[in-house]
């Protein structure tokens, strides 16, 4: 399964703001509990942190563990203060890294 990123975040807004910020990620989250058709145990694979920074600047941050669904989902809420970017950032349990940046213009 590929790792579909989508984002959903303005693109310009108004100085102080507050922007609406939307990220998705396809991810299986299996917890390592669950087997295949076969019985075969399905190995653990899990996202454990998500991150969003703007312009460098953590403005959110969550940590994820195996309750967390496939497919997460998360809706926060930031301040526009300065044009620049917001990269959104998942890292796996096994330290690969997963993102996506988006350019902001404040106006």
């Amino acid at each position: 399964m590929s790792n579909t990123i989508r984002i959903k975040a303005p693109r310009q807004a108004a100085r102080g703001e507050v922007m609406e910020l939307k990220a998705l990620i396809r991810h299986p989250m299996e917890t390592g509990y669950r087997r295949d058709a076969y019985g075969k145990q399905i190995p653990e694979n899990i996202l454990d942190r998500f991150e969003c920074r703007y312009n460098g600047e953590r403005v959110f941050a969550a940590e994820l563990f195996r309750a967390v669904a496939a497919d997460p989902f998360l809706t926060f809420h930031a301040v526009a203060t300065e044009s620049g970017s917001l990269e959104f950032r998942w890292v796996g349990q096994d330290q690969r890294v997963f993102s996506e940046t988006v350019e902001l213009e404040v106006l």
